[in-house]
């Protein structure tokens, strides 16, 4: 399975998940293809428990679908799932970010999130496209877990698995615009200035979200 360091308190069934999403994510389970249990777990090898566990978690997270006849078959995105995730990330993301920023003017630490930032600067500087997105979803998700919400914390989960595999299918041209609005976020939150934390969250997914549209325009079905 991914090399990726797992929580130390992840299951086997979290890491099954895991794995099964970021192939998905990354297109080595193709849109619209089958998954069948025994050849993912022989290809993970692992056991069909863990996989059977893992893929009600993967269809309550959108990544695929399931029916009498066909089983388990990865999703199909279209331009209206792409609309309706930068409308719920207005929403999460942005409420997220103000609440990040005043827990940090309360006295959290945002040294989870200094660190994603980091990270993030090391996978552009090295170019690898894939670290790119993973670090870039770890920041948002480092911002909603320093929010101190479990609620917030809950809905990002399926939000986030989205965005990541959403920016895998659009390749933004230049990363290094994120990258800089990234740092700007990250400055406002250990700031403690909220409303500017806020604005700055909601520009830079607001910004996004046209390009992505045009680009994947011409590869997704309406919906």
């Amino acid at each position: 399975m991914g090399e990726d360091v797992p929580w130390p308190t992840e299951s086997l069934a979290d890491k099954v998940y895991r794995e099964i999403r970021d192939r998905i994510i990354a297109g080595t389970y193709a849109q619209g293809s089958r998954l069948r249990e025994r050849e993912i777990a022989d290809a993970l090898g692992v056991s069909r428990i863990p996989v059977r566990e893992a893929l009600p978690r993967l269809q309550s997270d959108g990544f695929i679908t399931t029916s009498p006849r066909r089983g388990a078959t990865v999703a199909e995105l279209t331009m209206r799932d792409i609309e309706e995730l930068y409308a719920v990330r207005l929403g999460v993301d942005v409420y997220g970010t103000r609440l990040a920023a005043q827990r940090v003017a309360a006295g959290a630490s945002p040294a989870a999130l200094v660190a994603a930032v980091d990270a993030a600067d090391d996978a552009l500087a090295s170019g690898d496209f894939a670290a790119i997105i993973a670090t870039n979803a770890d920041i948002h998700e480092a911002i909603i877990e320093l929010a101190e919400n479990s609620l917030l914390s809950a809905l990002m989960r399926p939000v986030s698995g989205r965005a990541r595999w959403i920016s895998r299918l659009s390749a933004h041209p230049d990363p290094r615009v994120a990258c800089r609005e990234h740092h700007d976020l990250r400055e406002a939150i250990c700031s403690g200035n909220a409303d500017l934390a806020a604005a700055l969250a909601y520009a830079h997914i607001e910004g996004g979200r046209e390009p992505t549209l045009e680009v994947l325009k011409g590869i997704l079905l309406p919906g």
